[in-house]
């Protein structure tokens, strides 16, 4: 019954993430679809309101998904490198997996949201050229599902190692 819960947290996980990716590769392809006029590296262009709403939408569900990999996850507390090189080796997958999770998050919530905010209504924007910040966070969104479930899955068996 365990692994069925398990498999059931994994799929949520990942789904989430991956309505997250559609939603911000939705968004830049809403956003392109904008008038722009390019000049070499300056682009004009008027901010787009659907991508503005699929970004913020995709950066609300990477939040939701992280938050609850980290509730579910568990805490594995490691308190220094002493200790992590004695711990198993399950634990410490378990702790790089956590780590590379909040590093996923945070550059993709990032870039989820600057590209939303790039398209919020009171910026027509004349400047640099725009990065993909959507399709970017919507990419890393694709490997944030990646590394929770590979820490979900590394944090249930050091817990399940740890009780035996």
């Amino acid at each position: 019954m365990a692994r069925i819960g398990g498999i059931l947290v994994c799929l949520v996980i990942a789904g989430l993430d991956v309505g997250a990716a559609i939603l911000g590769i939705q968004g830049e392809a809403s956003q392109n679809q904008v008038k722009h006029m390019k000049l070499w590296l300056f682009e004009c262009r008027e901010p787009s309101q659907d991508a503005f709403r699929l970004g913020l939408g995709a950066a609300a569900i990477l939040v939701m998904a992280h938050v609850l990999i980290n509730l579910v996850g568990g805490c594995l507390c490691i308190c220094s490198q002493d200790e992590f090189q004695r711990s198993s080796s399950t634990k410490q997958i378990s702790m790089v997996c956590l780590v590379l999770t909040w590093i996923v998050f945070a550059v993709g919530f990032g870039a989820l949201v600057i590209g939303a905010m790039s398209n919020s209504k009171s910026r027509s924007s004349c400047g640099f050229t725009h990065h993909h910040y959507l399709s970017i966070g919507g990419l890393l969104c694709f490997l944030h599902a990646l590394f929770c479930v590979a820490y979900y899955v590394s944090a249930t068996a050091a817990k399940d190692e740890a009780a035996k």
